[in-house]
Order: C-alpha cells, then structure tokens, then sequence
C-alpha cells in the first residue's frame, strides 16, 4: 500500500502542518518558502496518477486519498489566508461549499456504481485555482506586475475570482449530471419495499 503513488498523495496532508505554521512566521521570505511547499504538493496530485498507471501501481488507498488529500492541502490553505486577511472571504466559501457538494454527489453515485468523471473544465479550475492560491501565498512579498497598482495580492485575488467562476459552472454541471441517477434508486428502492411488505411467509 505505501508505494510511490500514495507516498506523493499522503506528502500533500504532510505538507499541511508547515505551511500552516509558516504563517506565523513574519518574514517575507515564509510567503515564498510557503508557496514552494504548496506549488511542490499541487505537483503531486498529477505525478501521483501518472506514476501510478505507469507502474501499474493503482490501489483502493489512493483512489480513496486522492481526492481527500486536494481538498485537506486547499481548504486549509484558504481558510489560513482568510484569516490572516490575505484572502476575500466570499469566493472561499463559494470554493468550499463546491468541494463539499461534489464530494457529497462523488459518494451518492459510487453507492449507485455510477462514475463521475472530471470533465476538462474543471481541471482548468483545478489549474487557475491552485495558481491563484500560490500567488496569494507569496502576497505582499511578490513583485510588482507591470503598473504600481498591479501587485501580487491583487493578481492573485483576480485569478481566484475566475477559479470561482468556473467553480460554479463545473459544479452546476455535475449537480445536473447527478440528478439523472437521483430518482431511479429511489424508485426500485420503493419498489422493493412494497413487494417485501406484500409477499406471503414461507411456512
């Protein structure tokens, strides 16, 4: 079970507890230090797969930890720049609230062996927001883009708002491709109930 492909997914939990301590520590060169560990965890998430499939190294940890590992690195990674003000509030909670949606679907549907795969949009999302969370990580200590007004927070928070947008579009999506599989469990389920309740005893 501790092969190469869940060793890079499990390095993203262990990645948590310094990038959130390096918060504490008041020093332009955290911010940077900080980016580095969350761009190097964010990294892992491609090479975890692709290693996997090449070393034919799939297992039922890391296709459970996977997707737990993304959403442990993001979310904390989020609420700490909120908390430290690095961060608006409402595109976090829009970020969040997708996670926990999905989530909820990705475990409705594998009760029903139905697969949600992940469409190219949203690891566009994936993509934009990841950036967005590393730019935000550098923060005040970044340089300057281009014009005076045009610093490193700001790029940063520009790039989360478009992850945001397409947070909702991708999450619409697999909201309206889930309600397809919604209503026929229920309906055999009922199904089952009435004939158990009617059916004669064996004597």
């Amino acid at each position: 079970m501790l092969n190469l492909p869940n060793l890079l997914t499990l390095s993203r939990i262990a990645v948590i507890p310094p990038l959130i301590a390096l918060f504490y520590w008041r020093d332009p060169l955290a911010n940077w230090v900080a980016c580095g560990l969350f761009t190097a965890a964010a990294f892992t998430d491609f090479f975890d797969g692709y290693v996997a499939r090449m070393r034919h190294q799939r297992s039922r940890l890391g296709t459970m930890m996977d997707p737990i590992a993304d959403k442990l690195l993001v979310a904390s990674a989020v609420v700490m720049l909120v908390a430290f003000d690095r961060a608006p509030v409402i595109p976090v909670l829009v970020i969040l609230c997708r996670e926990f949606l999905v989530s909820g679907l990705r475990e409705y549907l594998a009760e029903l062996a139905v697969g949600m795969p992940v469409s190219r949009l949203a690891k566009w999302k994936t993509m934009i927001q990841m950036v967005a969370i590393g730019v935000l990580l550098v923060g005040p200590a970044g340089p300057v883009f281009v014009a005076p007004w045009l610093t490193t927070p700001l790029v940063g928070e520009g790039l989360l708002w478009i992850a945001v947008a397409l947070t909702l579009i991708t999450g619409f999506d697999y909201l309206r491709a889930s309600l397809r599989h919604m209503r026929r469990p229920l309906a055999r389920g009922r199904k089952r109930v009435r004939s158990a309740r009617t059916a004669t005893p064996a004597s």
